[in-house]
């Protein structure tokens, strides 16, 4: 494989491995921040222009439902993630285009079919989450909207994951820039002056994925010397179908897991009260910049991984996991420092609802001095991914956070229930999941996974 790259592709096998992983986490997090920053937005807008009513629809139960269908696929995304960047590792250039045509022809398929689903399956699924009855038109009228548009949202997402396993993480932010701003801006014309209320945020949203998605199959099939989507490529083959699936599908049942947990706590909440809902989904549009910073974080390091050993450069991935934990904790500090002296100012900026304002900062105060728990977490199930081991992380995972968090709410939730009792169970679910994947790690079995380049 030629190595005369464009300026957007980083060869991550090479090079200063700190500076190398830092140059490509940056773009990966000033593109999650200012996602982040268009969900404060869109909740000031929902907020203000359309009523907390109107807030706890689009984010209450909505967000859960969303967050299991879609985050399954999303999250297989880094099967393909890992696939694409152990062959480009490895110099395979010949395999390197037919795998991407694989990517895209597979994410294309399944959102087609989780839209039908989608659309048909809303109100059940809303109703199963017992949702509150004043908040249930908005939300179903939200959710049927959303799913038109999720074959586009499966695109995105994919396309972005090639193109950072190839070491391009500048242009998946360029475009993510461009989707947030036409987000902002329909957001503006549809609700504020329009107003469509909640059918123009969804549209909105719709609207600014066909914008994302465009610019990302423009840029593949536009390609470099390295690679190119083309039309010819895009349909299924066995080997690369099966890594991208064996590696992929772990990954969505762990985003799944996560949400079904969520969906559970969720049930929990909405007992508590409108006001603790909307602050429930307040809260995640706040301090949702250090889960995206943190994501961020772990899309790096896999991709770092990823290459590094499909090149079977043992030494660089044992590098970068020390580099990226260090730069992972030191993150984790400034924003939760950071998060928890600007919380009251930022939550009165997006609502003018005092209870709200207060109740969040509550929710606030029980996670955000406590993320510091959650950096193994994410660093080292990211290292694992990228060396190709799938399961054994989301089977720590999953019993871990989401099993003991569902046994939290049928036992210490059940009995006490109050607020406290509910944050309480990710702090302790953080702290014990964080121990078992050290253990695990330290096995050092995951560095014995046989590279995809090896069939």
């Amino acid at each position: 494989m030629s190595r005369n790259k464009s300026e957007s592709i980083q060869d991550l096998t090479h090079g200063i491995v700190w500076k190398k992983l830092l140059l490509f986490f940056v773009p990966i997090a000033a593109g999650t921040i200012i996602q982040q920053l268009y969900n404060a937005v869109d909740g000031l807008i929902v907020g203000r222009f359309v009523g907390t009513g109107a807030l706890a629809a689009v984010g209450g139960s909505t967000a859960q439902i969303i967050n299991v269908l879609v985050g399954f696929f999303v999250a297989m995304t880094a099967g393909a993630s890992v696939v694409i960047g152990q062959i480009y590792g490895a110099g395979r250039r010949e395999d390197l285009d037919l795998a991407i045509g694989n990517a895209v022809a597979a994410m294309t398929l399944f959102g087609a079919a989780l839209m039908a689903f989608g659309l048909a399956a809303s109100g059940l699924l809303l109703r199963l989450l017992q949702t509150p009855e004043e908040t249930m038109e908005g939300a179903l009228l939200y959710l049927r909207i959303y799913f038109l548009g999720v074959p586009l949202v499966m695109l995105l997402n994919m396309e972005s994951s090639i193109l950072r396993a190839l070491g391009d993480s500048f242009h998946p932010f360029l475009f993510m820039v461009a989707g947030c701003v036409t987000n902002i801006v329909l957001d503006a014309v549809f609700v504020i002056a329009f107003g469509w209320g909640i059918a123009g945020v969804a549209v909105a949203t719709v609207a600014a994925q066909a914008v994302n998605a465009a610019l990302l199959t423009r840029q593949l099939m536009k390609g470099t010397k390295e690679y190119r989507l083309s039309v010819r490529n895009l349909r299924l083959k066995g080997v690369y179908l099966k890594n991208m699936l064996r590696l992929g599908i772990p990954s969505g049942l762990q985003s799944s897991m996560y949400s079904v947990s969520n969906m559970i706590i969720q049930v929990a909440v909405n007992s508590l009260g409108m006001v603790v809902v909307a602050s429930w989904a307040m809260s995640g549009k706040t301090d949702g910049f250090y889960w995206a910073v943190s994501s961020a974080m772990g899309a790096a390091i896999t991709s770092f991984i990823a290459q590094n050993h499909g090149a079977g450069k043992t030494d660089r991935v044992k590098q970068c996991v020390r580099q990226g934990l260090i730069m992972d904790f030191t993150v984790t500090i400034v924003i939760s420092a950071a998060l928890m002296l600007l919380a009251i100012p930022m939550l009165r900026i997006l609502t003018p609802d005092e209870a709200v304002v207060q109740t969040t900062y509550q929710i606030m105060s029980y996670f955000v001095p406590f993320y510091f728990t959650w950096v193994l977490v994410e660093a080292l199930s990211a290292v694992l991914r990228g060396a190709g081991d799938a399961v054994r992380p989301v089977a720590i995972i999953g019993i871990g956070i989401c099993l003991f968090r569902v046994i939290w709410i049928a036992t210490v939730f059940a009995h006490f229930g109050t607020l406290f009792s509910l944050c309480l169970s990710y702090v302790v679910s953080w702290t014990i999941t964080s121990a078992a994947l050290v253990i695990y790690y330290r096995q050092g079995r995951w560095m014995n996974r046989r590279r995809i380049v090896d069939r």
